[in-house]
């Protein structure tokens, strides 16, 4: 017999992936979507899907996606985002997952993602494996400010099959997301009592541009390769250079 599933999903305007999302899941025993104010579609659509719906301030992305998981009400939850896909063989082996007594306390999903409509295979984006599935109080997010993942209160194993992430369809969105996303890490280092360096502002960028397009094979995914690898590179030198921001501020201030 199959234990139940529920899936947990946070949004905030996605009319434009959500359905995509959902439509992979609906095989599952429950849906929880917890929005943070959408002004689209978002939560109408997942009312198509008998999705259960809440509306809450923001909490964070670690504390908004626990208050989703916090609210499912079978046994093992999958957390999603809402560009993300299950794919027939990932829904495979979470079945078979299902059914098995002795199954770990959590599992590790690969993430397939693309870039302006391919999949990123080098640039360290494969397998970029994170723990999606796991028994309900056995997982939470740590409380990260960005880049939040679970910690599993147990055995953690591995799923072969990946889930699909439709990430940055135009360069546009990586830069509006990239604004956002090194305010937010500039914060907490900042938080943790990190100053900014000159190294930070020119070694890292560098760093990370070479780490991103040689040693971990951009070259090979051609210009999108190279774009990406520019754009991490950019994003490592807006996140240091808001921090020295901050700093100055706060002796200033």
């Amino acid at each position: 017999m199959s234990a139940r599933l529920s899936v947990a999903i946070i949004t905030l305007n996605e009319e434009r992936n959500i359905r995509a999302c959902l439509e992979s899941v609906k095989w599952a025993d429950e849906i929880v979507v917890c929005d943070s104010g959408s002004t689209d579609r978002t939560l109408a659509i997942a009312g198509e899907y008998g999705a259960r719906t809440f509306q809450d301030p923001w909490r964070g992305f670690a504390g908004h996606k626990n208050l989703a998981v916090e609210r499912t009400s079978h046994p093992w939850v999958l957390v999603l985002d809402a560009d993300e896909r299950v794919t027939p063989a990932l829904r495979h082996e979470i079945e078979q997952v299902l059914t098995e007594p002795a199954a770990e306390d959590g599992y590790f999903i690969p993430r397939r993602s693309y870039f302006l409509g391919q999949w990123i295979r080098g640039c360290g984006w494969y397998p970029d494996e994170t723990v999606r599935l796991f028994r309900r109080g056995r997982g939470r997010f740590g409380e990260r400010t960005v880049h939040e993942a679970v910690t599993v209160d147990g055995r953690a194993g591995r799923l072969t099959a990946p889930l699909e992430h439709f990430t940055y369809d135009s360069i546009s969105a990586f830069l509006q997301r990239m604004d956002r996303y090194s305010t937010l890490a500039a914060e907490e280092l900042q938080r943790a009592g990190r100053s900014a360096r000159a190294w930070d502002l020119v070694g890292r960028p560098a760093w990370t541009f070479l780490r991103m397009f040689l040693l971990q094979g951009g070259w090979r995914e051609g210009w999108r390769g190279l774009v990406l690898s520019g754009l991490y590179a950019g994003y490592a030198f807006s996140k240091y250079a808001k921090l020295w921001e901050l700093t100055r501020a706060g002796r200033n201030g």
